[in-house]
């Protein structure tokens, strides 16, 4: 007698993969801040923010889109800000809970492929 699949999920989470290596990447700057490295920190952050912000969108939950917004600012690889000290470690992990909250929270309907 064959076993009963199990039901597909109602929703998709597309920015819980992001949200983890955002958040690894935040963990993992806080240890680089002053190196030569910590500009592909910044690059990977800054790129993960607006992914994630993207998938926000997509998924109308607007009020990630402005605090997505505001890390990708803030870890502009472009223009630096001469952040440094505990206040930017803060920051960084700050930056780690709002990525893990947001790729946990951010969702959307699975549509049935046929």
């Amino acid at each position: 007698m064959p076993r009963p699949t199990p039901a597909a999920p109602e929703f998709q989470r597309n920015a819980f993969a992001p949200g983890i290596l955002a958040a690894i990447a935040c963990l993992a700057g806080i240890a680089l801040v002053g190196h030569p490295y910590y500009l592909a920190v910044l690059f990977i952050i800054a790129i993960l923010a607006v992914i994630v912000g993207w998938f926000a969108i997509q998924a109308r939950q607007w009020w990630w889109a402005p605090v997505m917004l505001a890390i990708a600012i803030l870890w502009n690889p472009f223009y630096p800000f001469g952040f440094s000290g505990m206040w930017w470690s803060v920051a960084h992990i700050v930056a780690a809970a709002a990525f893990l909250a947001a790729g946990a929270t951010i969702r959307i309907p699975r549509t049935p492929t046929r």
